[in-house]
């Protein structure tokens, strides 16, 4: 078995269980310990809905806390493996991605990913990060639905990837 085969190996799994960790049930825990998100608002864990039942705050550090988790498991496997392993970084980032939407913390039932995908994708092509953030914030602005900005963004992803010369394995993600 070759030794960077194992370090990625771990770096997806390390991935996923980072992306596991349920930050808006922290986040809502430590402002208010009698709100469990789960059966408030909307129910989900998200960014979104801790701003909602909580607060902008609590929604901002829940957000910031959710994009981290994108970036920080990317910049850890850019250090550990080779520069040229994209495939490797597109596993971890869908792996981080993969945890936040099915956290094994909690049953499997965790948020929509939305968050940890910009996290993933602010790290591996900021401008991408921006088109989207952009085509996001107009849909937000003209409809007033989060979610429909958040599909429109996801479905914007791969075209803006793909239009901005990206490697293909992260087009693919």
């Amino acid at each position: 078995m070759d030794a960077s085969w194992l370090r990625g190996t771990l770096l997806v799994l390390f991935g996923y269980l980072l992306g596991s960790v349920p930050f808006g049930i922290l986040v809502a825990r430590a402002f208010d310990r009698d709100v469990d998100l789960r059966k408030a608002g909307s129910g989900n864990i998200g960014a979104t809905n801790v701003a909602r039942t909580l607060g902008k705050g609590a929604g901002i550090l829940t957000l910031a806390l959710d994009v981290g988790k994108g970036i920080l498991a990317l910049a850890l496997a850019r250090q550990l493996l080779d520069p040229s392993a994209h495939h490797w970084l597109a596993l971890v980032g869908g792996a981080v991605f993969l945890g936040h939407i099915f956290p094994v913390y909690l049953r499997f039932r965790g948020g929509k990913g939305v968050a940890v995908a910009l996290g993933v994708v602010l790290y591996l092509s900021p401008e991408t990060a921006f088109v989207i953030v952009v085509l996001f914030a107009a849909v937000l602005y003209f409809t007033r639905y989060v979610s429909l900005g958040s599909l429109c963004a996801a479905v914007g992803l791969p075209v803006a990837m793909a239009f901005l010369g990206k490697s293909r394995h992260y087009v693919t993600l």
